[in-house]
Formats: structure tokens, C-alpha cells, sequence
């Protein structure tokens, strides 16, 4: 048995997270160009939310049932190297195929194909995800969680920002299509999404071949371990569970109504199948892009931040920064200035992707690691589901059919994070230099 796992170097560290730069990827078009496919193909403004949740719905299935399983699959690849290869067979199939959903619609109509293959790509980007967080549990001693989760969150905004600019820079730059016939997807979405599957298989391929996992036997055992089948939830889960509700809340209204909120207040327009729109659509891709890119900056600042002022304060004053960031949209009136509140979004996204896991990894014990960080996917999953259910009646009902309010909801629940942030009891330990 393993007495102490060794300290890995930096790009060790990298090469077993290369593979969520591909994964991110393919995330980001889903997340920068799902609304207005899913428009395009006919969606009511009203029900978007509702078509988005097959994502958290999936998700929260998926996760808890792969993190089980991967804690108890060894084999030729290891314990979570299977998963990353399925998930990302399935996912580069799901971006191919979704931009194509009106040619594949021959008796349901192509914004339910659409959502259907919204639902397999987020399923099959969770068999992959969660396992390359329970990976860096497994690997990495406790003093280099933080590293670990931090470069994670770098590879992760590299890969988001490439992603998100994509359609852009196709249309704008290279010269491809950026018009449609209605109900069709634009050329430059579409090889977005080409380029996306192969961009997500290739760098997952590349963590498999360059990362070898210890076996079962030699991980570590925790005190909790040594009362078989005795399960427990640790009390900073617990405490994060309100802080993740509030945050991940955000998150989801800010995907969904960007791409109309955008449209409506700058570009003057609620018709999907309109040019303006469509440029609405490129133009939130390059806003997501750059607070990918602004949580890829930051990501390796977060461990020395979080040494000095501690995990629960950098995460309180992140989230605290990307409530402040949401609110603001309200008083820009040239879209072109919303680069700055992305850099704010971008701050708490950083620390998003990396100080909750980071808190947790030391708390739960090294051979459940998987079951637990599914189950803690959960505190992802819920709000968004919660999200999807009600803010498309509330910008119905409530907010005049105004989805910019829809942001500013955002804003608000992004600050109520940080409130909660500030009660959790983080468990201290020792800290090593990590670069």
C-alpha cells in the first residue's frame, strides 16, 4: 500500500488534464450556440430553459452512476481512463450530428432532434468529466489539490475560448457562410462543431497515452475507510451544497439567455432566423470566449491567492466580482463593452471550476473518490434543473418577456453565493510549494 502518493511535476499534472481542454471545447459550443440552434430550429424564447434542462437532468444521472463505476473498473486503461474514451466517442458523434438535426428530421421535428442530441452530448461530456475530477484526487497528494484543480481550470479556459470564438472567426475571419435558410444551421456553426469533435477526441486520446493511474490496491486508505460500508457526507460538502445552488443558478440562466439578451437589447431583434440575430449569436460566442480566457489567465494565481487569504475567501470575493459583472449588463449600451463584465464572469468561472473541489478532495475518502464526486455533481445539477423549470415563467410573467432581467437574476444569485461562501469550515492542511 501507497504510504504517500508522490508530488508530480507541473506537466505531469497537465498531461493528465489535457484532456479536459477537448472536453471544454466541445462544451463551450454547446454552451455558446445551443439557444440559438435550438431558435433556429423553432424554440419559443419561453421554453428554452426548459429544453436546456436535459443537460443538468442528464447530467445528474449520468455522474453519480459513471463516478461508482469508475471507482470500481480496473482493466487495460485504468480505473478512469475507459470513461474518458467513451465519453469521447459519444460526444465528437453528438457535435457532429447536432447542426445537422434538419436533415435528419423526417417525422419529428428538427428543435426536438435538437434537444434530443443536446441530451446525449451532455451525457456523454459527463462520462468523461467527472472521472478527470476524481482523477486528480487520485494522483495528486493533498498540498497539490489546488495546483491540480487550478490547471484543470487553465486547460479548461484555453479550451472554452478557442470554442466560443470559433464560429467567429470562421465567419468573419476565414470567410465561411455565416447565412442560412430558415430552420438551417450557418456553415460557420456547423464546421465549429466539426472541428469541435475532432479537437475534443484528439486531446482526450492524448491524456490516456501519456497518464497511468496507481492501481486500487495502492491508493490511499482514509481513517473513514477503515469502517467498511460506512458512508458519510462530509460536513464542507454539505456547506457547499448552498454555495454551489446559488452559483450554478447563475451560470445556467447567464447560457441560456445571453444569445436573446444580447439580440434584443443591442441588436434590436427577437427573430432567429434573422442576420442581426445571428451576429447577436457570434458575438456572445467571442463574450464567452473571453471569460474562458480570463479563468485560464487566473487559474494558476488561484492556489497562491487561496494560500493567503484562504480557499473560502477567494471563492466568496470571485463570486462576489462575477454578481457585480452580471448586474452591469443592464446599464451597457454598445454591446462591444461587454468585454468587461466577461472579465469579471471570467474571475468567478476560475475560481468555480477549481476552489470547491479543491475544498472537498481532501474531506472524502481516496477509494470512493469517484461515487462522491458524482453525487457531488448534484449540487450542479439541482439548481440548473431548478433554473430550467421556472426563469422561462418568470421572464414570461415576471419580466415582461425582458431576458436581460433573466441576467440580472444572475447577478443577484451570483452574490448570494459568495454570502454562503463565507460559512464553510475548511479542513487545514499542510501546504507545500506547488510550482
Amino acid at each position: 500500500m501507497m504510504k504517500q502518493k508522490p508530488r508530480l511535476s507541473f506537466w505531469q499534472i497537465w498531461n493528465m488534464s489535457f484532456g479536459f481542454l477537448g472536453i471544454q471545447f466541445g462544451f463551450a459550443l454547446q454552451n455558446g450556440n445551443a439557444s440559438r440552434i435550438l431558435m433556429t430550429f423553432g424554440a419559443d424564447v419561453h421554453h428554452l430553459s426548459w429544453f436546456w434542462l436535459v443537460a443538468p437532468i442528464t447530467g445528474m444521472i449520468v455522474q453519480p452512476i459513471i463516478g461508482y463505476m469508475s471507482d470500481r473498473t480496473w482493466n487495460r486503461l485504468g480505473r478512469r481512463r475507459p470513461y474518458f474514451l467513451v465519453g469521447a466517442v459519444l460526444t465528437s458523434a453528438a457535435l457532429i450530428l447536432m447542426p445537422n438535426a434538419p436533415h435528419l428530421a423526417s417525422f419529428i421535428a428538427p428543435m426536438f432532434i435538437g434537444g434530443g442530441l443536446l441530451m446525449i452530448m451532455d451525457a456523454s461530456i459527463n462520462i468523461s468529466m467527472e472521472p478527470f475530477r476524481a482523477l486528480v484526487a487520485d494522483k495528486l497528494p493533498e498540498e497539490q489539490h489546488t495546483l491540480g484543480f487550478s490547471v484543470q481550470t487553465l486547460l479548461i479556459g484555453i479550451g472554452a475560448v478557442v470554442g466560443s470564438w470559433l464560429p467567429y472567426i470562421l465567419g468573419n475571419w476565414i470567410g465561411i457562410s455565416k447565412e442560412a435558410g430558415d430552420g438551417l444551421v450557418a456553415d460557420n456553426v456547423a464546421f465549429s462543431f466539426y472541428i469541435g469533435a475532432f479537437v475534443l477526441l484528439s486531446a482526450i486520446l492524448w491524456t490516456i497515452f501519456t497518464t497511468s493511474e496507481y492501481p486500487p490496491e495502492e491508493l490511499v486508505q482514509s481513517d473513514a475507510e477503515e469502517k467498511p460500508g460506512k458512508f458519510f457526507i462530509p460536513p464542507v460538502m454539505v456547506k457547499l451544497l448552498l454555495v454551489q445552488f446559488f452559483s450554478w443558478f447563475a451560470l445556467f440562466s447567464m447560457w441560456v439567455y445571453t444569445t436573446p439578451a444580447v439580440a434584443l437589447k443591442f441588436y434590436g431583434t427577437a427573430d432567429a432566423n434573422s442576420q442581426a440575430f445571428r451576429e447577436a449569436g457570434d458575438w456572445v460566442g467571442i463574450l464567452f470566449g473571453v471569460y474562458n480566457g480570463v479563468s485560464a489567465i487566473i487559474a494558476l494565481s488561484l492556489p497562491l491567492v487561496a494560500r493567503r487569504l484562504s480557499k473560502k475567501v477567494t471563492h466568496a470575493i470571485a463570486l462576489a466580482i462575477g454578481g457585480v459583472s452580471l448586474l452591469s449588463f443592464l446599464f451597457f449600451t454598445d454591446p462591444h463593452f461587454l468585454i468587461i463584465p466577461m472579465i469579471g464572469i471570467g474571475i468567478a468561472w476560475g475560481s468555480i471550476l477549481a476552489m470547491p473541489y479543491a475544498m472537498l478532495a481532501n474531506s472524502i475518502p481516496p477509494n470512493k473518490m469517484g461515487v462522491y464526486m458524482g453525487l457531488f455533481n448534484m449540487s450542479i445539477t439541482i439548481p440548473q434543473i431548478i433554473s430550467g423549470i421556472f426563469t422561462g415563467l418568470i421572464l414570461k410573467y415576471f419580466f415582461h418577456d425582458n431576458p436581460i432581467l433573466c441576467i440580472v437574476m444572475a447577478g443577484v444569485s451570483m452574490f448570494l453565493g459568495a454570502l454562503a461562501a463565507m460559512f464553510i469550515k475548511e479542513k487545514k492542511v499542510l501546504m507545500k510549494t506547488d510550482v
